[in-house]
């Protein structure tokens, strides 16, 4: 393993800009890294090695002249997961229904990576439509955690996760729609976060669930992180969910935060979350995390968030309405993947035959759901009764927040499972959401930070740290001071 590929982002970024080393030397350490050993994890689903090494040229060319670098990250490389749009790459969304499908556009995240001198890897595994906890819901097969190749790496975006954690890119992106960067980021060591609804763009995000879904940051370290989140945040004109705002000073607080101190932060310990089917490994590693806080000086207190115990139920009827209306769009008839087109099917014959053979299984459960909760005669039974309940979460929270800084609480219940041991069983693989859904429905940021090896499979555990509504720099500043205190984590043994 190349002394490129096990750097932060942060001090690759120094040495290539002070020309100790060029863009394209550490985009082919990593490019070689992943040759070497993604086919034992399947992180990726497509490799853009060409045009990954082009970016990284122009970055060495415009240090060359003097110029200054586009961004604090300019040549560091990236993995992205194949959720956005790239005109240079294959956008699958871990689906057969979409296998082989170039976009005619960049998402605005994949064009602020570009503007940045940030060169793009490729595309990360995922489950399809970002639908999972696992990232054995992808139609290309599943990814596996570099911690344990026979377990699983969270979901839906494992791909990323599982880069980052077996050193084949030093940062990633993901999207979170109910904790599908945290949980990852969790299972796998590695850091992970959910930024305020609407302060980075969907535009060019291929929706899953639009009032949930969020792109976000994810890394090794949290100085990566906030750095990464800095450059992709920021208001869209083209997104109409984006919010014309200030960005704090993500970057800043981090640095503040790795400091060590949290006097005057008062932190909250959300009863609701830390009660029910736990690992023994994951509330012991919780509870030594509340302890150093107190040790830096945080003031801790419980915090009662009654309707957060509602949350996967409420959780589980928006998304899939919002599933349902979305999907629609896949036809047959406008892009995509096309079955039956021999002029014996009429249309509607030929759009439910690619969908028959399109969408998995889960796709398919998750539209059923949602086409049922938005029936006439079931709509004000079901799905507006889950939005009565989202606004109680919401409520919650604005009251918590009148109390503490932020909130913690495990970031999931549980450790990473065995690959197939949850496959047939839905419910249970829903649970792996309780404890990140509830920032999605209510809007909120939270980031998932690592706290440590569960003592009974020795695993990685994450803690979860959550803010109110723009209030993400408070993330970094106590998840940059937990990982300080905290030390170094143990590095997987990698296959």
């Amino acid at each position: 393993m190349s002394d490129l590929t096990t750097q932060s982002a942060a001090d690759l970024a120094g040495l290539i800009h002070s020309k100790q080393v060029s863009s394209a030397e550490v985009v082919q350490a990593h490019l070689d890294r992943i040759a070497a050993v993604d086919a034992n994890f399947g992180a990726f689903l497509h490799v853009a090695g060409e045009s990954a090494l082009k970016a990284a040229r122009a970055v060495d060319d415009s240090l060359a002249r003097g110029e200054a670098p586009a961004s604090p990250l300019a040549g560091v490389p990236l993995a992205l997961k194949d959720v956005f749009t790239a005109t240079d790459m294959p956008t699958t969304c871990g689906s057969k229904i979409l296998e082989g499908w170039t976009a005619p556009y960049d998402a605005t995240l994949t064009a602020k990576l570009r503007a940045a001198g940030i060169p793009i890897l490729g595309k990360t595994n995922m489950d399809e439509f970002a639908m999972g906890s696992s990232t054995e819901n992808s139609a290309y097969g599943p990814t596996r955690n570099p911690w344990d190749v026979t377990r699983i790496p969270g979901g839906s975006g494992g791909g990323s996760a599982a880069a980052l954690a077996s050193f084949q890119a030093p940062l990633a992106i993901g999207t979170d729609t109910g904790g599908s960067i945290r949980q990852p980021a969790a299972v796998t060591a590695t850091v992970g976060t959910k930024p305020t609804y609407g302060t980075v763009s969907r535009y060019g995000l291929v929706a899953c669930a639009s009032s949930l879904d969020q792109g976000g940051p994810c890394g090794r370290t949290v100085l990566d992180t906030a750095l990464l989140h800095e450059v992709i945040a920021g208001h869209d004109p083209l997104d109409s969910t984006s919010m014309n705002v200030a960005i704090p000073d993500l970057v800043a607080a981090a640095r503040a935060g790795a400091q060590g101190d949290l006097k005057g932060v008062r932190v909250g310990v959300v009863k609701e979350l830390k009660s029910g089917a736990y690992q023994d490994g994951v509330l012991a590693s919780f509870d030594a995390a509340v302890a150093v806080l107190k040790d830096l000086g945080a003031e801790v207190v419980e915090v009662s968030c009654p309707s957060f115990v509602y949350g996967i139920a409420a959780y589980y009827l928006i998304l899939p309405s919002e599933v349902s209306s979305n999907l629609a769009r896949f036809d047959a008839l406008r892009y995509g993947l096309r079955v039956g087109d021999d002029g014996s099917n009429s249309s509607d014959q030929v759009t439910a035959l690619t969908r028959e053979a399109g969408f998995g299984p889960e796709v398919k459960r998750r539209i059923m759901i949602g086409t049922y909760a938005l029936s006439a005669g079931y709509f004000d039974e079901f799905y507006g009764q889950a939005l009565k309940v989202r606004r109680l979460i919401a409520d919650d929270f604005a009251r918590a927040y009148e109390q503490v800084d932020v909130l913690i609480s495990p970031t999931s219940p549980f450790t990473a499972w065995k690959i197939g041991e949850k496959v047939d069983d839905p419910l249970a693989m829903y649970m792996a959401d309780l404890c990140t859904i509830p920032t999605n429905l209510a809007g909120t940021c939270a980031i998932s930070v690592p706290s440590g090896l569960a003592a009974e499979d020795n695993l990685p555990v994450g803690l979860q740290i959550m803010a109110p509504v723009m209030a993400d720099d408070r993330l970094y500043r106590v998840a940059a001071a937990y990982e300080a205190a905290r030390g170094a984590m143990p590095l997987p043994t990698l296959s």
